[in-house]
């Protein structure tokens, strides 16, 4: 169980490329594969900050399940919501154009570990431009393109190793493969529609930014009970 810091779970293809499977954020369980009853890994991890874990014997499994019966309906969530992913990224690869996967993948990053800042919202750890490529099964360069294009219109800001989201509602349609009216394609703000004010935009932006950050609370709020757990496996 992750406690502070970020974790990068990839996966080696028999052709020697990486592929990053997800990343595990404060108050995750990983490594189920016990849970499981499986004798190996199907993934490797590694931490892209300085980070802290709960770990446990493989053998203790079966002992925590039976005293702590919320770990075991923890891992059981962890491990459904891991298979809906799955097919949703499955189902991306085969049908979503690039942009639309791109756009997708830090749309999850950003409501998995959004952090507001002065300009947006950021995602909170360490990302490069090569794991975006690897978490949407593309090109370092086709991403480089995607994000500088979106740079450019005021989507997103981009520099070393970070990603701020500046307009979630432009990035929302873009995942959506929204097409900008006839009349005004070069227009950020009338992408679905009739051209807005600037003060309909700024609002509209304040209110997406006051709901993600509301997302982000709430999902501290639900993390409350594994970090319950946490400290009453620390005293066991």
């Amino acid at each position: 169980m992750l406690l502070h810091g970020c974790l990068k779970v990839t996966q080696i293809t028999s052709e020697g490329d990486q592929v990053v499977v997800r990343y595990v954020n404060p108050g995750d369980m990983f490594g189920l594969a016990c849970a499981m009853r499986q004798t190996c890994y199907p993934a490797s991890v590694l931490a892209v900050q300085e980070s802290v874990c709960l770990a446990w014997p493989a053998q203790a499994w079966e002992g925590f399940m039976a005293s702590h019966p919320q770990l075991g309906a923890i891992a059981l969530q962890t491990m459904g919501q891991r298979l809906q992913d799955a097919h949703i990224r499955i189902q991306e690869l085969s049908t979503d154009e690039v942009e639309q996967r791109v756009a997708r993948a830090i749309l999850r990053l950003v409501r998995q570990s959004g952090q507001p800042t002065h300009d947006g919202i950021g995602i909170s750890f360490p990302i490069t431009r090569q794991d975006v490529a690897e978490m949407t099964g593309t090109t370092l360069h086709t991403v480089s393109r995607l994000l500088s294009d979106w740079k450019q219109r005021g989507i997103v800001s981009s520099g070393r190793k970070r990603i701020v989201l500046r307009s979630p509602a432009a990035l929302t349609r873009l995942s959506e493969n929204a097409q900008p009216a006839m009349d005004c394609a070069s227009c950020l703000s009338c992408r679905s529609g009739s051209p807005a004010t600037d003060a309909d935009a700024g609002d509209a932006a304040m209110k997406h930014t006051a709901a993600d950050r509301k997302a982000v609370d709430r999902t501290a709020v639900d993390r409350t009970a594994i970090d319950r757990i946490a400290t009453e496996l620390t005293a066991h």
